[in-house]
């Protein structure tokens, strides 16, 4: 790869309805192969799923931002767990921009509201 190369994050499609995401599937398979790949070559991947509305896209970008920038380091690492990656990371030095939080359990509403309550201690309208 020259330094004129272009990088580009992959991006995988989930639509609804698709045979691919039904688990067991040679589909499945498949794109759970392109998952991993992707975590393993560049760490992330860009996901497009039609079921999620540009509305609900910007309004998380936007919390993620505001976790980012507005919440105080020490605020933010209080968020600890003894599993591994279950904790928050931060930057390891000046120049790096990394952050990353562990959710225990974060596709159950609980779970992220705990989570809201620790970084946002004075309340968020967001998730009250």
């Amino acid at each position: 790869m020259g330094a004129d190369a272009e990088f580009q994050i992959p991006v995988i499609e989930f639509q609804t309805g698709s045979p691919d995401l039904t688990r067991g599937t040679e589909g499945w398979h498949h794109l759970c192969k392109r998952v991993r790949e992707a975590c393993e070559t560049y760490g992330c991947f860009r996901v497009v799923y039609e079921g999620i509305s540009r509305k609900i896209r910007d309004e998380t970008f936007g919390l993620l931002k505001e976790l980012a920038e507005e919440v105080p380091l020490e605020r933010k690492q209080k968020n600890v767990n003894p599993k591994p990656y279950h904790s928050y990371f931060g930057p390891c030095s000046q120049q790096s921009l990394y952050e990353g939080f562990g959710i225990e359990d974060a596709s159950n509403y609980d779970s992220v509201k705990s989570f809201a309550q620790l970084m946002w201690s004075h309340g968020h309208p967001y998730f009250w």
